[in-house]
């Protein structure tokens, strides 16, 4: 086994999180519905493939902002990460829980995925982009909402889509 040098360790600690930074960008993206954030993390020859969904990076954005635009809300939050770093290709698994607030027949539901990303990502121009994406869910299950709390505490903050959400005023926070 070779040693590596310092600089070659802090590179591959740069790189791999450039590259979780692509998920969290990703996963911002659908929950806030910003589909150009869903897009930036994808290199334009991509291919994504769920096996419900097979394409490349601007159909998916099309049918993701389509499949969540009536949600009332989603929750995407990123778990573990396993990044192998070989030269401008890498490797990854992201761990993944997806919350989707959700009506169906008038009736508000939980919809819940839990899955991982399993990746390929180059590094093109000194820049990481995902290459290919798999999402191999791994369970999901549904159930009338209950928001027991929310009624009991109808001033609590709650989050919103886009420019309304609070992440998305800086201005505002810088006052606050």
């Amino acid at each position: 086994m070779a040693v590596r040098s310092v600089q070659e360790k802090l590179q591959e600690l740069l790189d791999k999180e450039e590259i979780f930074a692509l998920s969290s960008t990703y996963m911002r993206g659908l929950d806030r519905l910003e589909p150009d954030l869903v897009r930036s993390v994808y290199h334009d020859d991509a291919t994504d493939d769920r096996g419900f969904f097979q394409g490349g990076p601007d159909a998916f954005v099309d049918f993701a902002m389509q499949a969540l635009a009536g949600h009332k809300a989603n929750h995407h939050m990123l778990g573990q990460a396993s990044i192998d770093v070989e030269g401008d290709v890498a490797f990854g698994e992201i761990y993944f829980q997806a919350y989707h607030r959700t009506i169906e027949d008038g009736a508000e539901m939980d919809f819940v995925v839990i899955g991982r990303y399993v990746d390929r990502y180059e590094k093109r121009d000194g820049c990481w982009k995902i290459a290919h994406r798999s999402e191999l869910n791994d369970a999901c299950w549904s159930h009338p909402a209950s928001d027991d709390w929310f009624q009991s505490t109808p001033n609590a903050l709650r989050g919103a889509r886009g420019a309304d959400d609070l992440s998305s005023k800086k201005e505002v926070l810088r006052t606050l």
